[in-house]
């Protein structure tokens, strides 16, 4: 139930709870010192009493004296309407009682020292009494026992009047101080509030919204940075998404459109058979495409998931390296690029994964290669890690574009999508996610002609 409760009907409960127990407590010790107030008040006025009449009972010198003793001592008790007295002689008979009063057969009585003794009570027709009993010698070393109580009434009446008004201020103070804590929480969540309402004014058109985390109070500034740098990431994946979605749908029109064209030609009019088959041909390589990029999309998806099954074993790269260099040997000839191979190294990951990236590197350097020129790999290790990098010579890629490189249908130069039969565009990226599911990295860098890629594994 207190779990479905605002936070500022928990906070105005736990503050009202927590006054009201103070109030409380604070209340019981006041009825508590007062009452042992009163207490100590009976005592000290019951052993007064209580030594007067010792005093007169220490001159009684003959049993004459004793009999006639309840004299002196009614004078001087009995006058007081709230004070009940009975005095009992060595064979505990009784000297003087206060008439209609009985007070208990057997109480605590002191012998010398009226200090340690406690008071006793006991209530009689509807009355109650605080009492204090002695013994004391006479000069016939005889013993007299005296007991006396004072009537409580008053001081009971004082307690309950208290007690009333005490229960009626904690009630009051209760109320009051729920009240407070209700308005205290609500002004100090107010800020919580103004979070909350700027929060649900972000859309997907308004993501560069941010929380002001400098006017929120120190113990909030934490959330709202936190909120805000999970709306950044938010913003940023949300561009990614958009600008993947327009590429992807750009990168699908050509070949759907290549081949409903083709096809409509096709129907135009009746062919021979060798043009069918030139059309179906056509229609085969763009069909291909579609395949490969729906495949590298679902490569990619896998891999940003963390759904890529890497198979761990030893991979020797200067090994698969020399394999796509006898790959593309036929393409370097024809184009006069040089193929150079420095170093050597074995990792831990997927052969075939691996083998797939190196092929993305290198056929991308050998695309972007001048004629004539080379395209050197090394392989070596630095930092802990095994660095291979493919270095090759061309057209400088412009800082800007160096960023982006690894985005899916990023392409520094836009006017050569499609030209001399590039890829889909999703190579570097595939790349980079096979690097991430090996725990490496691939980077980019380009400077006076010459660019160079590094792939990063763990050595």
């Amino acid at each position: 139930m207190i779990a479905r409760l605002s936070l500022t009907a928990r906070l105005t409960l736990l503050f009202t709870m927590g006054s009201g127990a103070v109030l409380l407590a604070l209340g019981g010790l006041v009825g508590g010192a007062i009452e042992h107030h009163f207490e100590e008040l009976d005592r000290a006025e019951l052993t007064g009493k209580l030594q007067h009449a010792r005093h007169l009972i220490g001159q009684v010198e003959t049993p004459a004296q004793l009999e006639r003793l309840s004299g002196p001592l009614g004078d001087a008790f009995l006058a007081h309407h709230d004070l009940v007295v009975r005095v009992l002689g060595p064979q505990r008979e009784v000297l003087l009682a206060t008439p209609g009063v009985q007070p208990p057969a057997q109480v605590p009585v002191a012998q010398e020292d009226l200090a340690p003794v406690p008071l006793w009570t006991w209530t009689q027709d509807g009355r109650s009494y605080r009492g204090l009993a002695a013994s004391f010698p006479t000069a016939m070393a005889t013993r007299v026992e005296v007991a006396m109580a004072i009537d409580s009434g008053h001081h009971d009446a004082f307690l309950r009047t208290l007690q009333r008004s005490l229960w009626l201020f904690v009630a009051c103070a209760v109320l009051s101080m729920g009240l407070l804590g209700w308005f205290a929480a609500r002004r100090g969540l107010a800020p919580l509030r103004a979070m909350r309402e700027q929060a649900a004014a972000v859309t997907a058109q308004s993501l560069d919204r941010r929380l002001p985390a400098q006017a929120v109070p120190a113990e909030l500034a934490d959330l709202a940075a936190t909120l805000n740098e999970m709306l950044e990431r938010l913003e940023e994946a949300f561009r990614r998404l958009s600008d993947f979605s327009s590429d992807l749908a750009h990168e699908l029109r050509t070949p759907i459109s290549n081949l409903m064209m083709q096809t409509q030609v096709a129907l135009g009019r009746p062919r021979d058979a060798e043009s069918y088959r030139a059309i179906l041909e056509s229609n085969a390589e763009e069909f291909e495409r579609l395949a490969r990029m729906i495949a590298d999309m679902l490569f990619l998806a896998k891999a940003e998931n963390g759904l890529a099954i890497v198979h761990r074993e030893p991979v020797d790269l200067a090994r698969e390296v020399r394999d796509l260099f006898e790959f593309y040997e036929a393409l370097a000839e024809e184009r006069g690029i040089a193929l150079a191979l420095d170093g050597e190294g074995v990792v831990q990951g997927d052969r075939l994964m691996l083998r797939r990236a190196l092929n993305n590197l290198l056929s991308n350097a050998l695309r972007h290669s001048q004629d004539g020129g080379q395209v050197r790999v090394s392989i070596h290790r630095q930092d802990g890690q095994l660095r291979l990098s493919v270095e090759n010579r061309g057209e400088t890629i412009a800082a800007q574009h160096l960023a982006r490189l690894f985005e899916r249908f990023y392409r520094a130069d836009p006017s050569r999508q499609h030209a001399s039969g590039e890829g889909t565009g999703l190579g570097l990226a595939i790349t980079q996610a096979i690097a991430r599911a090996h725990r490496g990295e691939v980077s980019a860098t380009s400077a006076r002609g010459v660019t160079e890629f590094s792939l990063r594994l763990p050595a």
